[in-house]
């Protein structure tokens, strides 16, 4: 697990490969990644978007962006948690992604809260 803290938001990462839906013969790695969004502060925040860089061994960077995460713009209170997982397919079995979510605190206006770099390595490739 990696964690970042950044204005008293805490996001925290864990991954895995999914071997099931894989198919390296094909190209094909995917990897689970679970998001938990932790409110340090005392005010709700409400989560708007996000922006990924995604790199792909051998293929280079990605960049993904949207409104919110999973289709919802969560507002998460003070001491609460939001969690959500995804996916994402690499073409090379390793590579890395890290980003920024956009959050709105309703006195502070918005500001950007940093998701830490992670790794991805497919099982394949590890041994």
């Amino acid at each position: 697990m990696v964690s970042k803290n950044t204005s008293e938001i805490r996001v925290s990462v864990t991954t895995e490969y999914d071997n099931f839906n894989s198919y390296p013969s094909e190209n094909r790695f995917v990897f689970r990644y679970n998001i938990e969004i932790e409110n340090l502060g005392s005010l709700p925040v409400k989560l708007l978007s996000r922006k990924w860089m995604i790199y792909d061994l051998g293929f280079g960077f990605t960049e993904v962006e949207g409104a919110g995460v999973i289709g919802l713009t969560p507002v998460i209170e003070s001491g609460e948690k939001f969690s959500y997982f995804s996916n994402v397919i690499l073409k090379s079995g390793v590579g890395n992604m890290e980003g920024h979510y956009v959050f709105e605190n309703f006195e502070k206006g918005t500001f950007n809260v940093a998701i830490p770099k992670f790794n991805l390595v497919s099982e394949v490739l590890s041994n």
